[in-house]
């Protein structure tokens, strides 16, 4: 049995971490940004999508819609892989 909570908050970190790992490496090495973000996708420019004018509250409040969107998906996980696993 899984720990609901516990696999909630574990893809929500992660999920943060990960968008804040690659939001500094956007800033700093934009170049390698590019490179790191389109190799995930085979290749595909993905990393033309990210708009120019990208601010900093756009910044938040992606972080947050990822942090809560990972944790109800974690959740439901959760209680999906118990609900099944009985």
């Amino acid at each position: 049995m899984f720990n609901k909570t516990a696999l909630a908050n574990s893809l929500a970190w992660v999920g943060g971490i990960t968008y804040v790992v690659f939001y500094i490496i956007m800033l700093l090495f934009p170049r390698f940004f590019v490179f790191v973000f389109n190799a995930q996708f085979l290749g595909a420019d993905v990393a033309g999508l990210v708009p120019s004018t990208f601010t900093f509250g756009d910044f938040i409040w992606t972080l947050i819609a990822i942090i809560v969107t990972g944790w109800l998906v974690g959740y439901l996980w959760g209680w999906l892989y118990n609900r099944l696993a009985k």
